[in-house]
């Protein structure tokens, strides 16, 4: 893909990313995203086929995001506590940058077999690298230890998601708090001969 091309593909895609966000994928029109991309609507088609094409390419480059810097915020944490920590940053902070954009989430296309299956899919590569993390740890029961932290961060997502006067610091408070709540319980179930977590 040339530059001139790339920039315009980039340029649609954040185009789409902003519409849906804020108004979502029924109330988003093509020629909507072509006019906030400043190019013709023929053009859109060019790229992307179809509505639906198009918010499939833009949930895709956000989570691939999510998951790549997610690697790499992990790649400069050493133990397991500032590994867990960055986690739930991560997790929170996602949504506290897309508080305005929230109908990404909730107005997107309904039973759609690809975006379900690629969601599927996003969720089940965002849990093998919480696993990685606490089997690197020390941790037994990795995966329901991975399944039970993603969902304690989903819930305070929530407060995100439905609370305008959110803040910036909710988010780090709230990050901290569910880091050190996991890791506390972790520890409590943690074999003092084997340095890992018990195995019920």
């Amino acid at each position: 893909m040339s530059s001139v091309s790339n920039d315009k593909h980039t340029a649609i895609l954040d185009a789409a990313y902003t519409l849906f966000g804020s108004g979502g994928f029924y109330e988003t029109k093509m020629s909507d995203v072509a006019e906030q991309a400043g190019i013709a609507k023929g053009t859109v088609y060019l790229y992307f086929k179809s509505k639906e094409e198009l918010f499939m390419a833009v949930t895709r480059r956000d989570c691939e995001g999510f998951l790549e810097q997610l690697e790499n915020k992990l790649k400069a944490q050493i133990d397991l506590t500032g590994k867990l920590s960055v986690i739930a940053d991560h997790h929170l902070f996602y949504y506290y940058e897309r508080k305005q954009h929230t109908k990404l989430f909730f107005r997107a296309p309904n039973n759609n077999p690809e975006l379900v299956a690629y969601m599927a899919l996003f969720m089940e590569q965002y849990m093998q690298a919480v696993v990685k993390v606490l089997v690197e740890g020390g941790a037994s029961e990795s995966e329901l230890m991975a399944q039970s932290y993603i969902g304690m961060l989903d819930r305070l997502k929530m407060d995100i998601l439905f609370h305008p006067s959110f803040t910036e610091e909710d988010a780090h408070k709230r990050a901290r708090f569910a880091a050190r709540l996991f890791i506390r319980g972790a520890m409590d179930n943690l074999d003092p001969v084997e340095g890992s977590v018990a195995k019920e």
